[in-house]
């Protein structure tokens, strides 16, 4: 894979300001949830609650006055969302936790609860599909009665390959799983497969070489240029220093040559640092070694560093983005590899 005889076509680093502005004009793409700041969106919305713990404050402010704790997997429901004040930073999006108070957003997922109608009507050789509920636990039989193997989260995609039904005449799908190759069942109507529609390309009449993606790992963003024209920005999370090492996102010039629809990424020792994290949502790789952009559930805490070296975005931005880059993934397939791709641009 060669890219240097591309033509070089980076741009000046986004300043904050400019990044502002962006958000303003509504091209940032995942500063906030899909509902509007300061309206409610009905009763729909959820929240998941992410980290062990988290505590509800009647003002949206660390400094307010706690007024509950809830523990992780809580679902809740947000009412609205409000911008706090100046800590932290990088993250002053508080959600309103129905009439209750408020907790921070970096602390839950938005999710929601929407029930399927299964079908067996599945792709020979398997389907892409999408949890729809805020969890649902995969087990290694059909039915509750078979122990759990992983719990599967709200926007995490998986290949379903098969529809049975279990002793009570309950369907679930049959999911395998792209790391270990083991086949692990899941409530069907807790699962979404994702017509072809939704997975064309993006932008097709751009010539390849008039796109290009620009992370700014200073100011924890990325952008999509068209023909030098800023499309889509949004926050992310990059490479961190953790205590176990230097996990920056290696910064230069990249391509896109690599891209799974789903990816069960495992590394490390669970308990420093380690990760066992199934159905990683539209995986957009840029370097040999396992550096990604992709879509993420395990926090809602964009604009710092906190990863292990991939770019963690919003699992809608990462969709966004897996559809608008090369190479194009073909629906029945459940990865790509080529030799060329978008141009990537890590400063």
């Amino acid at each position: 894979m060669n890219i240097e005889s591309l033509p070089e076509t980076r741009s000046p680093p986004i300043t904050r300001r400019e990044f502002l502005k962006l958000s303003g004009l509504g091209i940032l793409g995942a500063y906030l949830p899909k509902f509007n700041l300061f309206q409610s969106q009905g009763s729909g919305q959820q929240g998941r609650v992410i980290d062990p713990s988290i505590n509800v404050y009647d003002i949206p402010s660390f400094s307010g006055r706690q007024v509950s704790v809830y523990w992780q997997d809580i679902i809740l429901p947000i009412s609205g969302l409000t911008i706090g004040d100046d800590i932290p930073e990088h993250n002053r999006v508080w959600y309103r936790i129905g009439n209750e108070g408020y907790a921070h957003s970096g602390s839950i997922q938005p999710v929601e609860t929407i029930l399927q109608d299964p079908t067996a009507d599945i792709r020979p050789g398997g389907q892409l599909a999408e949890i729809t509920v805020p969890y649902t636990d995969a087990h290694w039989g059909p039915g509750k009665s078979y122990e759990v193997a992983y719990r599967f989260y709200f926007s995490t995609t998986h290949w379903v390959i098969g529809l049975v039904e279990d002793d009570d005449g309950n369907p679930w799908y049959q999911i395998l799983d792209d790391k270990w190759e083991d086949i692990l069942f899941v409530p069907a109507t807790h699962v979404r497969l994702v017509p072809d529609q939704e997975l064309t390309p993006l932008s097709p009449d751009v010539p390849s070489y008039h796109k290009r993606l620009e992370i700014n790992t200073y100011i924890q963003t990325i952008t999509a240029y068209e023909y030098e024209n800023p499309v889509f920005i949004a926050r992310i999370a990059s490479g961190a220093v953790f205590s176990t090492g230097d996990f920056s996102t290696p910064t230069g010039r990249h391509m896109t040559f690599h891209k799974r629809p789903s990816r069960h990424m495992a590394a490390g020792n669970l308990a420093a640092n380690g990760y066992d994290l199934p159905g990683v949502p539209w995986v957009i790789y840029f370097t040999e070694e396992g550096i990604a952009i992709h879509g993420t559930f395990w926090h809602n805490d964009f604009g710092r560093p906190r990863s292990h070296g991939c770019i963690n975005v919003a699992p809608h931005v990462a969709k966004w983005i897996y559809r608008w880059t090369n190479p194009e993934v073909p629906v029945h397939a459940q990865s790509v590899y080529k030799s060329y791709g978008t141009v990537l641009d890590v400063i």
